[in-house]
């Protein structure tokens, strides 16, 4: 009887959660769909790949890079006027090609910035627990670090290096500089630098990615490149970072971390914020496809998103 009552109970809740279907796999990456309860304590919702579960959908989830060339055919689509559509994206607008179509086909958004109705950042700084308070600074033997993989001579960030590094030395790596590194290594490698060069390849609002939350989780102090520094210090603590825009030139900066090198004390300073906060990056996908279930199950008005390509392109 038990195991009976157990089985009805089941199908009941399934039936009740909220449904949300993932429409295409964001870049191919799949992911566990029954995750939303273990890592975000989100509960009553049911994740879904299955486009036959389409009809029963509440809302679904679309990926800009599958959908933006192939607008046309999602038009022809039935939709329920109760179902939300969610544009979820993570790449900047200079990464992101424009829209085509209507200008009212989503009902809500998914991003990074902190103006979308899903807000999913890069990353997060949060309450350390007891395990994160024994944090040590690793061992360092490497000064300034940077790897990379997209290279353009066209890039802020690939100027800025340019200038750098002829008044400090970088140990560089990633696939621009023919030397790849494993998952494992990356992170070996990024505590063992002092700095951390996290340069964006552009520059947009409350675009802050991962280049910034590794170096943090890994124990390296970020020198940042990207959105000005009052932005970064709404989402980090303002003495955790170096941001170029504080130095008129980036031999200023170089003098600066070369100081910094021969000064300990003040190095570690920049580690202060480790004693009450730790850094988490984010998992994409998944955290996206959680947070707009809870969305849609917890607000139930009617909404549509008008001028998405304004909001995002400007």
């Amino acid at each position: 009887n038990n195991d009976v009552l157990s089985k009805h109970f089941e199908i009941l809740k399934d039936e009740l959660a909220t449904v949300v279907l993932i429409w295409t796999w964001p870049f191919g990456r799949q992911f566990d769909l029954r995750s939303c309860s273990s890592l975000y304590n989100i509960t009553g919702c049911r994740l879904t790949s299955d486009r036959s579960q389409y009809p029963k959908a509440h809302g679904v989830m679309f990926h800009h890079r599958e959908i933006c060339h192939n607008l046309p055919s999602l038009l022809t689509i039935p939709r329920s006027p109760l179902q939300k559509w969610v544009w979820m994206n993570m790449e900047s607008p200079a990464n992101s090609p424009r829209l085509p179509g209507p200008a009212s086909l989503f009902n809500l958004t998914a991003n990074y910035r902190r103006d979308s109705d899903v807000w999913v950042p890069y990353g997060r700084v949060v309450e350390a627990s007891n395990d994160d308070k024994a944090f040590k600074i690793p061992n360092k033997d490497k000064l300034v670090c940077w790897i990379v993989n997209n290279w353009n001579d066209s890039f802020w960030r690939v100027k800025y290096f340019n200038q750098l590094s002829n008044h400090i030395k970088v140990d560089t790596f990633g696939g621009h500089f023919g030397r790849y590194l494993s998952y494992r290594d990356y992170f070996k490698t990024m505590s063992s630098c002092k700095f951390y060069l996290s340069f964006e390849n552009s520059i947009h609002k409350d675009y802050i990615t991962e280049k910034l939350f590794n170096p943090m989780i890994s124990g390296t102090v970020p020198v940042v490149l990207g959105p000005p520094r009052a932005n970064y210090e709404e989402f980090i603590p303002a003495d955790s970072f170096i941001h170029v825009n504080d130095f008129k030139t980036p031999q200023e900066l170089a003098e600066h971390l070369t100081y910094l090198d021969q000064n300990q004390e003040m190095y570690e300073q920049y580690f202060t914020w480790r004693k009450h906060f730790v850094a988490r990056r984010s998992d994409f996908g998944v955290e996206h496809a959680c947070r707009i279930c809870d969305h849609i199950k917890q607000h139930k008005g009617y909404r549509v998103f008008k001028h998405l390509n304004t909001w995002y392109w400007g």
